[in-house]
């Protein structure tokens, strides 16, 4: 559960109460969201701490509409709706994919860049065209998150898992042979998380978690490189939680200096799901289209980014 506040690209508030499984297993979407409830007035009442307002203060309340576990997105919309009843604030659905690229092209500056999403939920490579993100190569199976987070569970490690296998796989950086699958500007994980799982019984866990970076991000940064090509984008910005890997960053960097091309990565703090980004969205839909009527305030567990009509101006850094 997450609360954010933004005011004129500033942001005042990013309060957070993560629900972690037990070492070794998924999120549970039933328990997580037992978590939301619990935690979530604390977490919003936190948030208007941190941010030096009222609730009266607040000009547009936006939500996470998905997509994402069901359970989860339907404590957000209640209690969205709920405030947004009783306090009669304007409230906007958000596609929560789009608030990490609003957000982090808030934060970084970029202005038209080529986008590389890396998430437990997204692994897309997108440029904007025409009111709407284009995809221009993404995951046939598995997100690059999942496969992080699948991997280290057969390890024993708790979810998320990508910032521990960061840190193992500096222990043993001796390269180990892993299948790598790129088809077109598309990446397939599904073979790599099967071989990586079988080489770490033979090589140890800290080999197995280098070679799988290795492989898997070079799979990502060929992916990119194509698509600079192809689109001649001279900015390439990273969002999602995988953006805060520091080896995943520094081979794109490489990727970016070889096609003359401005390289931004989102600040590791707003890396992954938060609710400032939720906010950020909000605040630039609000410019341009009316709020929504609480009998539309659905989620939507499945929603194609690139479905989405963008008519908002691009943020600019403040």
């Amino acid at each position: 559960m997450s609360c954010g506040i933004l005011h004129n690209n500033t942001i005042l508030a990013d309060v957070r109460s993560i629900y972690r499984p037990p070492q070794g297993e998924g999120i549970h979407p039933r328990e997580a969201s037992r978590h939301h409830v619990e935690q979530g007035p604390k977490v919003l009442a936190e948030c208007l701490r941190e941010g030096g307002v009222n609730i009266e203060d607040v000009d547009i309340i936006s939500y996470a509409g998905g997509p994402g576990l069901g359970p989860c997105l339907r404590v957000g919309a209640v209690m969205a709706r709920a405030l947004s009843i009783h306090y009669d604030i304007p409230i906007y659905p958000i596609h929560h994919a789009i608030g990490h690229i609003d957000l982090g092209r808030i934060l970084t500056g970029a202005t038209d860049p080529l986008v590389l999403l890396v998430s437990g939920g997204h692994t897309m490579i997108l440029a904007f065209l025409s009111e709407q993100w284009r995809v221009f190569g993404e995951t046939l199976d598995i997100t690059l998150g999942q496969l992080l987070d699948q991997f280290g569970r057969s390890l024993g490690l708790a979810s998320p898992c990508g910032q521990n296998i960061e840190r193992m796989a500096h222990q043993d950086k001796q390269y180990a042979t892993l299948p790598y699958t790129v088809r077109g500007n598309d990446v397939s994980f599904s073979g790599l998380l099967s071989a990586a799982k079988s080489l770490a019984k033979s090589v140890g866990d800290n080999r197995a978690c280098y070679s799988l970076q290795e492989t898997a991000f070079a799979m990502i940064a060929e992916a990119v490189e194509r698509a600079l090509s192809l689109t001649g984008k001279t900015e390439l910005m990273i969002v999602g939680g995988v953006a805060a890997n520091q080896r995943l960053s520094s081979m794109l960097r490489e990727a970016c200096n070889r096609h003359d091309c401005a390289f931004y990565a989102v600040p590791p703090k707003y890396a992954g799901d938060c609710g400032v980004q939720i906010a950020a969205t909000g605040m630039l839909e609000s410019t341009v289209k009316e709020p929504v009527r609480i009998q539309d305030t659905f989620i939507r567990q499945s929603w194609r980014l690139d479905s989405v009509v963008i008519r908002y101006s691009a943020p600019v850094a403040s």
